[in-house]
């Protein structure tokens, strides 16, 4: 009975919230015409610095004749931000979960290396007149206002660290400004959302060397990030943070349940904390119903392809499985073959009902309803899964501000959720960690005088 009384009154607040955000919607749509909008949001975006939390890299787009300068074949890429008006990317160090050994550590760890290594080749060898690495929210403005584009760099999944805790120091002085301590299954830090799938957990949240590097992170300024880790593991991270924490690419799970967004009683800790969530534009989590089906239109088209190509389709697991190398040859062929089949999948729109802008707002807005405008960001994954119709790369930036203003946000709003909240809790985070080892310099200096 308990389930039932909850699930109406689920939908009935998902349904209020629907009329109140198409009330607003039409009040803004009877204001401006569609030129009218695409200029104010460009005007907007002149003004403001637009600031995306979560870009996956591949190093092999991080070499003297591959790299972001040309237009890739890439979500994300110099020009493309430079088209839709993208300021700020922070670029992942990412690892995946293998085993938890000294094997597999090492081979993490060099990972992560080669991803930091290519992100500063990128800013200080291959196009430092073109693209800055920040550590602040200064050194963001300071590049910015030199015309260039800005790099910061986040780390996602702790699996790296090993059992190594001057790893977290390591990483903070290489660049990186979050981490999570999780990713696709539980590491020797965390447990992942994964493990709603079974109900098998590893650490019942975290585990102690995991507690040590809560603290670490505060110590050092390091933003603490929530979007994989479970929810218990969220819990008890905030009890143990000294310091605002992030959600670097979750949406709301009120209206897309998967485990990989924030549920309503996540969203009041985060509140609580002074953090922020970074909506993001990952078509599942947007809305998953509504991606399952549009995904099985997909899927015929890709089929179709691939059994003309003679390529043979498999499921991200077993490629995930394959080798290196073969991995690697594995998904140059399925891109070569998916821009093959690119116009038909662009014509699905016109047939089918993909997840839009619009539904990536209507995330915003619950967000800002339910926790307010002071803790809400914008994100996107592009090249780990991300992009909708409309903001399927850097390039389309544009439409996210235009849905924006189309919804009645206001300049000083727009900014917010572009990049002023975010900075905002990195300033925080940073000032905190000043404070810990301070106090930690006074306590050891107090200590040899007695």
């Amino acid at each position: 009975m308990q389930k039932i009384k909850f699930g109406l009154l689920a939908i009935t607040a998902v349904a209020m919230f629907s009329c109140k955000q198409t009330e607003k919607k039409e009040i803004a749509e009877v204001s401006l015409t569609n030129d009218q909008l695409i200029a104010k949001a460009k005007e907007i975006q002149q003004h403001i610095i637009t600031l995306d939390t979560h870009c996956d890299i591949n190093v092999d787009n991080f070499t003297d004749s591959i790299n972001y300068t040309q237009d890739l074949d890439t979500q994300i890429t110099l020009p493309k931000m430079e088209e839709g008006g993208l300021d700020v990317a922070w670029l992942i160090v990412y690892t995946g979960q293998d085993s938890l050994n000294a094997e597999g550590y090492k081979k993490a760890y060099e990972n992560a290396i080669s991803k930091f290594e290519a992100i500063h080749k990128l800013c200080e060898e291959i196009a430092p007149d073109k693209i800055g690495l920040a550590l602040t929210s200064d050194d963001v403005r300071r590049i910015h206002s030199e015309g260039k584009k800005v790099a910061m760099i986040g780390v996602e999944n702790g699996y790296p660290i090993g059992t190594d805790i001057g790893n977290v120091k390591k990483f903070y002085d290489l660049g990186g400004r979050y981490m999570s301590l999780a990713h696709q299954g539980h590491s020797q830090l965390a447990d992942s959302n994964t493990g709603e799938k079974d109900s098998i957990w590893l650490n019942n949240g975290l585990s102690e060397l995991g507690k040590q590097v809560i603290a670490e992170m505060n110590k050092y300024g390091m933003m603490i990030d929530v979007s994989h880790p479970s929810k218990e593991s969220m819990r008890q991270i905030i009890e143990l943070t000294k310091a605002p924490i992030i959600a670097s690419h979750s949406s709301a799970r009120a209206l897309s349940n998967h485990s990989r967004n924030l549920d309503d009683e996540q969203l009041e800790w985060l509140k609580e904390n002074g953090g922020v969530i970074q909506t993001v534009a990952f078509s599942p989590y947007v809305n998953v119903k509504k991606d399952s089906v549009f995904d099985e239109e997909v899927k015929k088209v890709l089929a179709m392809e691939a059994e003309k190509a003679g390529f043979p389709l498999l499921e991200r697991d077993s490629v995930m499985k394959m080798p290196g190398d073969q991995r690697k040859a594995y998904y140059e062929k399925y891109i070569a073959m998916r821009t093959a089949a690119k116009p038909k999948l662009d014509s699905l729109s016109e047939v089918a009902d993909p997840v839009n802008v619009a539904d990536f707002v209507d995330h915003i807005d619950y967000l800002v309803e339910k926790i307010g405008i002071d803790h809400v960001g914008i994100s996107s994954d592009f090249d780990g899964g991300g992009g909708i119709y409309g903001w399927n790369d850097a390039s389309e930036t544009i439409n996210v501000t235009k849905e924006l203003v189309k919804r009645g946000y206001t300049e000083e709003e727009i900014e917010k959720l572009w990049s002023g909240n975010l900075l905002r809790v990195l300033d925080e985070v940073e000032a905190i960690g000043k404070k810990i080892q301070a106090e930690a310099e006074g306590t050891t200096e107090a200590d040899n005088v007695s």
